[in-house]
């Protein structure tokens, strides 16, 4: 399999390509990073003291729907066009995203559905990011210098994106199966959703996947393909039959979307709106929680 078409690639041979001066216009490289408020990290800051040589940052609350009153819903496919050949990137360049976060991904493979959904395949997430990046000793920089603008012909596959009246539909025919890749007490409804006037809950279904189960939790690392195949059958999700995933605001679901591409099930449909939306749009009824759930 070419390089480019592998969902995940590693450090070492992104730092190869980086030595060799291969990161230009057929590679490039971008900073996903993104963090819940609670945590008080500015990722954009912590870019411009270190990144990736020759990385770009990509931000996921600019290059949205600013529209939307949700948060970082997807742009149009001319919004995100404009966006990504601003960083330099044509539908001929790999892209390989990566993010800093403490678990070795956290918003990385959003931005990898993202440039999936806009029709652009050849895009990889850094295997562990740039936890993963550091504890092998690869170099780093604080040093930018913005790439030359490129041409990006955006298409967009509506169908991998479900709104509210899709999810709704569905409790009623069970057709899909829905999976939640948030924490398992904000599923349950016991532990508070990060996001003021939001109960923690579940959509009526649903199955809990927490997104860090995918990652080895001290290298980073995606776990292998086996361990992830076990996973899902461990969680009652039958991978032969579709299912379309969702958390908290449709960031942390696409790992959820990654896990199931490197099982061989590409094409994982995302809730955007994600629990965000569902919370305040939902009767009561069909908010599930062990918690004080919806009031009526």
């Amino acid at each position: 399999m070419a390089a480019q078409t592998r969902a995940l690639v590693a450090a070492r041979w992104l730092a190869d390509a980086v030595k060799s001066n291969r990161v230009g216009p057929n590679l490039r490289i971008l900073d996903a990073s993104w963090y819940l408020p609670k945590l008080k990290r500015n990722p954009r800051a912590e870019f411009e003291k270190t990144h990736i040589p020759g990385a770009s940052f990509f931000d996921i609350d600019e290059c949205c729907d600013k529209n939307s009153k949700f948060d970082h819903m997807l742009p149009t496919k001319g919004e995100f066009a404009d966006y990504v050949g601003n960083l330099g990137i044509g539908n001929n360049t790999h892209v390989v995203v990566y993010d800093a976060s403490d678990f070795g991904s956290f918003a990385a493979p959003r931005v990898w559905w993202m440039f999936r959904v806009f029709g652009h395949n050849s895009v990889s997430v850094l295997d562990g990011g740039f936890k993963n990046w550091l504890k092998e000793g690869h170099a780093v920089t604080e040093q930018y210098s913005k790439p030359e603008r490129a041409e990006f012909k955006a298409s967009f596959d509506k169908s991998w994106v479900k709104i509210y009246e899709d999810v709704l539909n569905n409790i009623k025919t069970n057709a899909f199966q829905v999976v939640d890749a948030r924490a398992n007490g904000r599923f349950r409804g016991v532990e508070p959703e990060p996001r003021e006037n939001i109960e923690p809950g579940h959509i009526p279904g649903s199955i809990n996947m927490p997104f860090p189960s995918f990652l080895d939790s001290t290298s980073g690392l995606e776990r292998p393909v086996e361990e992830l195949k076990k996973l899902f059958q461990q969680a009652g999700v039958d991978m032969q039959k579709p299912f379309w995933v969702t958390c908290g605001s449709g960031v942390t679901a696409c790992h959820i979307a990654l896990a199931a591409h490197l099982c061989g099930h590409p094409g994982v449909c995302l809730y955007d709106g994600a629990w965000a939306e569902w919370f305040i749009k939902a009767a009561p009824e069909h908010v599930i929680s062990e918690g004080k759930g919806k009031q009526p």
